[in-house]
């Protein structure tokens, strides 16, 4: 499957059961895969496979901030410089020549790896689904909005990763839905040596070593193989003369391989690779096999959860923490503005990547399938709420009102929609708070604060079921997608149990992410360099 085909919005009774009346919602982050795009290398020309793709329109209309040049005082004002873009490539004898598409198009051309038309329609739909969801069903988000200050909203250094965010949220609030004084979106990016939002095996030396390690078991494992045999009968006679046999290391590499096939089946019939690329049992073992190469290390490893994933789940459960708190750690400091009041996050948005997605699971131990994440996937990760009394005026079953809140109770210390005071940080410094703290170095009030809370995965619109979440009082009465965060949220039985009778095995969500958040990742990427690559005994995702 290479685009999603998402499943029919939810009925009444599927609603009712992902979202019972006695949680209420308070923080929703979802990572979303970029939208279709364009092979990441030019491959399979020998095919008549064309290098450079006729499907991005946008190239026909881009604009660009640039100071204004004109009147007294020269250089003061930005204004907006519209422009087209051609790519220009190199031609025999390194002459320059314009990209054409497979029938000389020159305009609408496409770089590798580039969102194309067809991505951007995905996300955008993906947008409209949020918003029928969150807004128009839950009542969860405002409908119309003059303010952006409770959205987080976090994209990959990578263009194809911010564009299906920005689709993403025009899906999710089109033109019509927003105030026409509504500010800029606050939309944060990192530098690339410090991005954490997809498996960094560029900038984390150990870490990619450990990739390393594992491809080549997957070589070692598959090479061989009776499906690797099979993909070779479909696929040799395509290979290049150099790399005459497919392999997982083979070049292109299996992995490159899928990605072509999948590109292409995302477009136009002026691009398609022979049938033979297309065969159905072929795609199943190249998807199994990829999924063995890029993801096995999430499952068995926990230097390798740590250093690939562990720094981006790790912010997550610290955003969550802070909203609990009710501190700008939820991802509000990020985004503040000096002098304006606070306003809680209730949504975040991140434009990332497949690996993203299906490494942030089986870091989790709950990526069970052989199958690559379609374009646009995504990963709801949603906090709720329990009422402990239904008599607590502090707990609404109503979800929010045209603000986007439900009304906050004046005076009352410790309300839910309420912040804590400011503590006098420097202005973006994170506020202080128990985020980043490992379970075990917490306090009993410290843990039962945390207490009553919980945690559910959506893949794909499916709830999706943590291993370490099973267990009795690490999960919702009734429910295992429900996992607890901390503390004294379960009945065993008629007995509710306290955070100081939990162990630390049943604290749950934040107990089992903290086991592989680095403390300096930067640090950690440098270490163990001459260490094995594989653990000396069992390490299992999701506990």
């Amino acid at each position: 499957m290479t685009t999603l085909q998402s499943r029919k919005p939810y009925t009444d009774k599927e609603l009712e059961k992902l979202y019972p009346p006695g949680l209420q919602l308070q923080l929703v982050q979802i990572l979303l895969r970029h939208g279709e795009r364009t092979p990441n290398s030019a491959r399979f020309r020998n095919t008549g496979l064309r290098a450079f793709w006729p499907y991005c329109s946008v190239v026909r209309q881009l604009s660009s901030t640039v100071l204004d040049g004109s009147g007294a005082d020269s250089g003061s004002e930005f204004k907006t410089l519209e422009w087209k873009r051609r790519l220009e490539i190199f031609g025999s004898h390194d002459q320059p020549v314009i990209a054409a598409g497979p029938r000389g198009e020159l305009d609408a051309v496409c770089d590798l790896a580039t969102l194309t038309d067809a991505g951007r329609k995905s996300t955008l739909e993906l947008g409209r689904r949020l918003r029928h969801l969150y807004v128009d069903r839950l009542k969860y988000l405002p409908p119309i909005i003059n303010s952006v200050d409770f959205l987080y909203l976090r994209s990959a250094p990578i263009p194809r990763a911010l564009e299906s965010l920005q689709q993403t949220f025009s899906g999710l609030y089109p033109p019509s839905t927003r105030d026409r004084n509504l500010p800029p979106l606050t939309i944060l990016s990192r530098a690339l040596g410090d991005e954490t939002l997809y498996p960094n095996n560029g900038n984390c030396k150990r870490f990619a070593t450990l990739s390393q390690a594992f491809a080549w078991r997957a070589a070692d494992r598959w090479n061989l193989s009776e499906e690797m045999k099979y993909l070779n009968k479909l696929l040799t006679k395509w290979m290049p003369p150099e790399s005459p046999r497919v392999a997982v290391d083979s070049k292109p590499r299996l992995s490159g391989i899928l990605d072509t096939v999948n590109s292409t089946l995302a477009h136009g019939p002026e691009t398609r690779l022979p049938k033979d690329f297309y065969d159905k049992e072929g795609r199943r073992i190249l998807e199994k096999i990829a999924v063995d190469e890029s993801f096995s290390g999430n499952k068995e490893s926990k230097e390798y959860r740590t250093l690939g994933i562990g720094g981006l789940m790790g912010d997550i459960v610290a955003r969550m923490v802070g909203s609990v708190e009710r501190s700008t750690a939820d991802g509000g400091y990020e985004i503040e503005k000096p002098g304006h009041a606070q306003t809680r996050v209730k949504l975040g948005l991140s434009g990332c990547h497949d690996t993203t997605l299906a490494g942030a699971l089986a870091s989790l131990g709950a990526f069970h399938t052989d199958k690559w994440p379609p374009y646009p996937s995504h990963l709801a990760i949603e906090l709720f709420q329990k009422a402990r009394d239904k008599s607590d005026p502090e707990i609404s079953t109503t979800q929010s009102t045209g603000t986007g809140d439900p009304p906050p109770k004046p005076n009352r210390p410790g309300s839910l929609f309420s912040r804590a005071p400011k503590t006098g940080s420097p202005t973006g410094t994170p506020p202080p708070g128990i985020g980043r703290r490992a379970t075990e170095h917490l306090t009993s009030a410290e843990k039962e604060k945390l207490s009553g809370y919980y945690v559910r995965l959506r893949y794909n619109d499916e709830p999706i079921v943590v291993p370490g979440c099973k267990a009795v009082g690490n999960h919702l009465d009734g429910d295992e997608s429900f996992c607890t965060l901390m503390g004294s949220c379960c009945l065993v039985g008629r007995t509710l149990l306290s955070s100081t009778q939990l162990t630390s095995s049943q604290a749950a969500f934040k107990t089992i992410v903290d086991k592989y958040t680095p403390k300096n990742w930067k640090e950690e990427c440098q270490m163990n360099a001459n260490a094995p690559a594989f653990p000396v005994k069992p390490e299992p995702a999701g506990y």
